[in-house]
């Protein structure tokens, strides 16, 4: 599990050490530790491709860049891109890399558990596993201020996947660390994806949905997907959430008319915690109700 250390550049490793030395109950603060890099949905070292219909919610960063960093065929994207977001990239870069080489120090005090994860019911804690592809459902049980890390030796793969969160769970304290790449299909995927691998750290997104952020040390693709990130999950409209709850009552920024545009809420809860099945929210139709026309 450890191998990939020895890729990441001295001063990421030490920065990394440092931080899990002056911080050792971050594993149980949702906030830690992506620092800026938190602030994006979709985050790729070298670029980032979205085709097939994809909808991001969220903002979309490549750094250092490329001569494409950024390709969006058809897709509704509903946040930054590049080259706006080129600054905010370099270091939210920075702080992705250092919170993968983080992570990397709990290899030696994981619980080891199956590699496909189906069937199990999992409570806050730092799991390992292999790069058995996942598939059937898994369950987070735990309460929205608790933490489950991840780290794949090897690729994380999916197909017809289904993370759910119970008991108030936050997708956004979810964290999945392969050493490789991460491919997910058709998965109803949740958490944060950091492929911080130098070589083959990628992530490919065909179908599905994410509810969380792709961070990818190399690239990002995704071919028509739904991603929703970490800042709409959990920003002032986020109805769902209930540390806002109070700000529910703010309807002006929550017209739910369909096909009115994207306002990151749903308080009538239509989309039972999920934004993808909302009435208005990703590509609703106007004078369509329940979504005809929309991504189901």
């Amino acid at each position: 599990m450890n191998s990939i250390q020895k890729h990441l550049s001295p001063w990421v490793i030490a920065a990394a050490a440092l931080l899990w030395a002056i911080s050792p109950a971050w594993a149980q603060t949702p906030k830690a530790p992506l620092g800026t890099a938190s602030a994006f949905a979709i985050l790729g070292g070298t670029n980032v491709t979205c085709t097939g219909g994809s909808v991001v919610v969220g903002d979309i960063g490549v750094a250092p860049g490329s001569a494409v960093p950024f390709t969006n065929t058809g897709c509704i994207i509903s946040g930054a891109t590049p080259p706006a977001t080129d600054a905010a990239a370099v270091q939210a870069r920075v702080d992705f890399l250092s919170a993968y080489a983080a992570f990397q120090l709990q290899s030696a005090s994981c619980v080891a558990t199956p590699g496909n994860l189906s069937g199990l019911v999992l409570v806050p804690g730092v799991y390992c596993l292999d790069a058995v592809a996942k598939a059937g459902t898994l369950t987070l049980a735990g309460p929205s201020d608790g933490v489950w890390i991840f780290l794949v030796d090897g690729a994380l793969t999916a197909t017809n996947f289904t993370v759910v969160m119970a008991d108030g769970g936050n997708p956004c304290n979810v964290y999945w660390v392969p050493t490789a790449a991460a491919t997910l299909t058709t998965s109803a995927f949740k958490g944060n994806i950091l492929a911080g691998n130098p070589i083959d750290g990628s992530i490919t997104l065909t179908g599905g949905t994410l509810a969380g952020s792709a961070l990818a040390n190399v690239a990002v693709t995704m071919t028509g997907t739904s991603i929703i990130g970490c800042e709409a999950l959990s920003g002032p409209f986020c109805c769902h959430c209930k540390k806002h709850h109070k700000q529910d009552k703010e309807h002006s920024s929550c017209n739910q008319g369909v096909g009115n545009g994207s306002e990151g809420c749903d308080p009538g809860r239509s989309n039972h915690g999920d934004p993808a099945h909302s009435n208005d929210e990703l590509g609703g139709t106007p004078g369509n109700p329940g979504r005809k026309g929309g991504r189901k």
